[in-house]
C-alpha cells in the first residue's frame, strides 16, 4: 500500500485470499468464518493497517458513514413502490459489507432543492438518486461529485445505472406483433421521467415497421392507473387487440380493468408488462413481461458510490422477454 491510499475491505479480502463477505464477517465480528479465515483476515488487517471502525475510517478517508437513497416522486407514496424496496435492500447489502449505514428519503418533485440539502447533510458518505432528472442532479453540490450515482439515466456528469428499456420494449412489442396483434396500445410511465422516452421510441418504431399506429396513454407505474388506462384505451380505440404497460403493476391494473369491462385476456386483448415482479407469474392469466434486474442495478450504483469507482456515463443492463399466458 502507498502512503496516499488508505486500505479498504477489498484490499484485506484480496490479501487474505477470502471473499469480501468473509472479510466483513471477521472484521465486524458478525457471522460465521472458519478459524483459518479469521487468522488470515486478522493478519491482513494488521499488515495493511486497515481501520475497521466505520467512524474512524470515515475521519481518515472523509467518506462519511451513511449512504442515502433519495427517491424522486410527486408524493411520499413513491417510497411504498416495490421497486424502491428492491433498490433499498440491494443497496443495504452493499453498505453492510462496507460497514456503512443506509437511509431512505423522499425528494418531492416540486422541491428538488431538498436533494441539495440532503447532499450537504452531516455524515453523508454517498448518495444514490432513484428516478433522476437532469434538473434534480444539477442541484447536487460539486464537492459531492464522485460520491453520487443514479438508478436511472439523468445527467451525463453523474454515473448512472439502468435497465435497457429500449431493447426490452422492442422485444415485448415485437412478440405481440409476431402473435398476430396489430392494434397495440401502450400505457407509458410518468411524463417527467426521461427514461420513459426510450421505451416510447422503441414502441413507436416497431409499430411503424408493422404498419400500426401508436396508441399511447400516460401512466404512473401504479395498479390504479392501469385499471383506469384500460377503460380509457377501450373507449378511445375499441378495436385494440393488445396493451403493453411500462410496468407490471400497471399491467396488473390493466388486467383488472379489462376484466371489469368483460374483455377476455388474451382472447380479445393481449396484455404485457415490464419488470417481471414476483406477482407477474401469479396473475390470472399469468403476465407476459420482460425482466428488470433491479438488484444488479442497485448493487452497481451503491458500489460505485462507496468504492469511488470511475464509472462515468450510463451503464445499461439487458432485459429478457418472459412469455406467459396473457400474451
Amino acid at each position: 500500500m502507498t502512503a496516499e491510499r488508505t486500505a479498504t475491505l477489498d484490499d484485506v479480502a484480496r490479501a487474505a485470499g477470502v471473499s469480501r463477505a468473509t472479510a466483513s464477517r471477521v472484521v465486524t465480528g458478525q457471522g460465521h468464518a472458519s478459524p483459518r479465515a479469521r487468522d488470515r483476515v486478522n493478519a491482513a488487517v494488521a499488515a495493511l493497517g486497515y481501520v475497521p471502525d466505520a467512524s474512524a475510517r470515515a475521519l481518515v478517508t472523509r467518506t462519511g458513514t451513511r449512504l442515502a437513497i433519495a427517491v424522486i416522486g410527486r408524493t411520499a407514496a413513491v417510497l411504498d413502490d416495490p421497486y424502491v424496496g428492491r433498490v433499498l435492500t440491494s443497496a443495504a447489502h452493499v453498505a453492510a459489507e462496507r460497514e456503512v449505514g443506509v437511509s431512505l428519503h423522499w425528494i418531492p418533485l416540486a422541491d428538488l432543492a431538498s436533494l441539495s440539502r440532503l447532499a450537504g447533510s452531516r455524515g453523508l458518505g454517498g448518495l444514490v438518486v432513484v428516478n433522476p432528472t437532469p434538473p434534480a442532479l444539477a442541484t447536487v453540490p460539486r464537492d459531492l461529485r464522485g460520491r453520487v450515482a443514479a438508478v436511472g439515466v439523468g445527467a451525463p456528469h453523474v454515473p448512472s445505472f439502468d435497465v435497457d428499456n429500449r431493447s426490452g420494449t422492442d422485444g415485448v412489442v415485437r412478440h405481440l406483433v409476431r402473435t398476430g396483434r396489430r392494434r397495440i396500445a401502450m400505457v407509458s410511465g410518468p411524463d417527467w421521467l426521461p427514461c420513459g422516452a426510450r421505451a416510447i421510441e422503441a414502441y413507436q418504431r416497431v409499430l411503424h415497421e408493422s404498419g400500426g399506429e401508436p396508441r399511447i396513454v400516460p401512466g404512473d407505474f401504479t395498479v390504479a392507473r392501469g385499471a383506469k388506462a384500460a377503460i380509457e384505451i377501450m373507449a378511445r380505440w375499441p378495436d385494440t387487440d393488445a396493451v403493453f404497460a411500462l410496468s407490471d403493476l400497471t399491467a396488473l391494473g390493466v388486467l383488472d380493468g379489462l376484466h371489469g369491462l368483460g374483455v377476455r385476456v388474451p382472447g380479445d386483448v393481449a396484455v404485457a408488462g415490464f419488470d417481471d415482479i414476483a406477482f407477474a407469474g401469479l396473475a390470472r392469466p399469468a403476465l407476459t413481461t420482460t425482466t428488470h434486474p433491479v438488484e444488479k442495478i442497485a448493487t452497481a450504483a451503491a458500489a460505485a458510490v462507496l468504492d469511488r469507482r470511475d464509472t462515468s456515463g450510463a451503464t445499461f443492463y439487458p432485459s429478457t422477454l418472459v412469455v406467459r399466458e396473457s400474451a
